[in-house]
């Protein structure tokens, strides 16, 4: 049984490469909701919607959101009556949002609504989402206190990030299972998500990260930044704000407590050298993922990685 934490965009393309070498029956997601958002009255949850939609086989692998093959007729409405269009919801897309904020209003929590939208889908893997409670990561700037979407989407991460912090966090809970599957699991691994505002609102609530040190089986994470960047999106402007350093360096420090098994690009390989010097295990391969069969590539790397006992570990990042 493998346990994944993840986020959205980059988390969403390596679940693709592990749901096609790894059974679905044998996956559990943990998914980010500090992005959730009301958007015209509905309840919206971004990245898991976009980790049902890939273990679902619908998300558009073109924007990297949202249900392939997608129309847009509500959108643009909604814009002609005057309405705010800056966060794009898809008409088959939305379908999700109504059905979930039906199941909310009906006193389901948010597992049980996730849990009934991914059966419909025919998904098998288990999502859940980090808290049923409202967790909103919030984003500082010189703007103003912005909700993460309002930060990413709407202004496109162009405001300079004074801090970060997750809105309700303290008085969450961790969903149901959510502890369960970390204590329970044969390997965790840690998506190539946003440390700061992915993973990081995950970590925030109270229980997860205690579960994670304790746990007794692996835990190996795949870095989102390559060089002295991340691949995609601000994970290195908010790195930054937070005080890490944008490198695999700064990776390490923030999983610091629990991690076991570090994986990073190959053109990482003399920081990883380094790294290695401090007592981190670190793993190099080809992380950037271009296209599908790179997900196919990096999920199996990172499985063989992370299955080697501690001891053959050397042996393997020096082959």
């Amino acid at each position: 049984m493998i346990t994944v934490l993840t986020g959205g965009t980059g988390g969403a393309k390596f679940v693709d490469g592990l749901r096609q070498i790894v059974p679905q029956e044998e996956l559990t997601m943990i998914v980010n909701t500090g992005d959730d958002l009301l958007w015209w009255g509905l309840y919206a949850s971004p990245d898991l919607d976009s980790i049902t939609y890939m273990l679902a086989g619908k998300l558009s692998q073109e924007r990297g959101w949202g249900v392939k093959g997608d129309t847009f007729h509500c959108l643009h409405a909604m814009g002609q009556l005057g309405q705010p269009i800056w966060f794009n919801v898809g008409d088959r897309d939305l379908a999700t949002h109504i059905l979930r904020t039906r199941l909310l209003a009906s006193g389901k929590t948010l597992s049980e609504a996730t849990a009934e939208i991914a059966t419909s889908l025919g998904v098998r893997a288990r999502i859940l989402p980090m808290s049923d409670s409202r967790v909103e990561t919030r984003v500082l700037t010189p703007a103003g206190d912005l909700s993460f979407e309002e930060y990413f989407v709407q202004r496109w991460y162009q405001d300079p990030v004074e801090s970060v912090r997750f809105a309700g966090a303290a008085e969450a809970r961790p969903a149901p299972g959510v502890i369960e599957s970390i204590r329970s699991a044969d390997l965790v691994l840690i998506a190539p998500s946003n440390p700061v505002t992915s993973i990081g609102s995950i970590l925030a609530v109270p229980g997860i990260r205690e579960a994670l040190r304790e746990c007794r089986s692996r835990i190996a994470a795949v870095s989102p930044i390559v060089g002295d960047a991340a691949v995609t999106g601000p994970a290195g402007i908010l790195m930054a704000a937070q005080g890490f350093a944008v490198s695999i360096a700064g990776v390490a420090d923030f999983y610091h407590d629990f991690l076991d098994l570090l994986i990073v690009d190959s053109s990482d390989a003399t920081a990883a050298e380094a790294l290695r010097k401090t007592g981190m295990s670190v793993h190099c391969t080809a992380t950037i993922m271009r296209k599908p069969e790179d997900r196919i590539a990096l999920a199996k790397s990172v499985l063989q990685a992370a299955m080697q006992p501690p001891a053959s570990q050397g042996q393997l990042e020096r082959a």
